[in-house]
C-alpha cells in the first residue's frame, strides 16, 4: 500500500515538472494568428509591416532590411485594438536601441537611429499579452 502511494505521488511530480519544462519552452515564443508580413526595400531604406489578429508571448525577429553595417533612422508606428503590445530595436552588438509600447485603441509613434549588423540585417523583439488586431510598422530611412 505504501508503494502506490509512492508510485502515484512519482507520477504526479513528474507530470508536474514535464508540465512546467513545457511551459519554459513556450515562455520564447510569440504565437501569433493572422499575421501578415511584407518587406518593401527601396536602395538604403524599407518599410517593415506586419499585422495580426491576435498575438501571445515574445520572439526576436531578423529582417534583412539594409546594407550591411548601415546607420538609418527607425521610425516605428505601433497599433491595437486591444491588449498590450511592445517592440524593442536591437542594435547589433546587443544594445536596445529604444522600445515603443502600444496604448489600446491608439496608434503610437517613435524614432530613434538603428544600425544593421554585418548580414544588413535589423533586429527587433516583438512582446505582446492579449493582443487583438495590432499593426507594426518600421520606416528605415537613411
Amino acid at each position: 500500500m505504501v508503494d502506490r502511494r509512492f508510485g502515484s505521488a512519482l507520477r504526479q511530480i513528474i507530470a508536474i515538472l514535464c508540465l512546467s519544462g513545457w511551459v519554459m519552452l513556450l515562455t520564447g515564443c510569440l504565437l501569433i494568428t493572422g499575421e501578415q508580413t511584407t518587406v518593401s526595400l527601396q536602395g538604403s531604406a524599407a518599410n517593415i509591416l506586419t499585422s495580426f489578429v491576435s498575438a501571445e508571448g515574445a520572439d526576436e525577429y531578423r529582417v534583412p532590411a539594409l546594407p550591411p553595417n548601415t546607420e538609418v533612422q527607425a521610425i516605428v508606428f505601433l497599433s491595437v485594438e486591444s491588449g498590450d503590445v511592445q517592440i524593442d530595436l536591437i542594435q547589433p552588438d546587443g544594445a536596445v536601441s529604444f522600445v515603443l509600447a502600444s496604448r489600446p485603441g491608439a496608434q503610437v509613434t517613435r524614432s530613434g537611429p538603428i544600425r544593421s549588423d554585418d548580414q544588413g540585417q535589423i533586429r527587433y523583439r516583438l512582446t505582446a499579452r492579449n493582443a487583438r488586431n495590432g499593426e507594426v510598422q518600421i520606416f528605415l530611412l537613411p
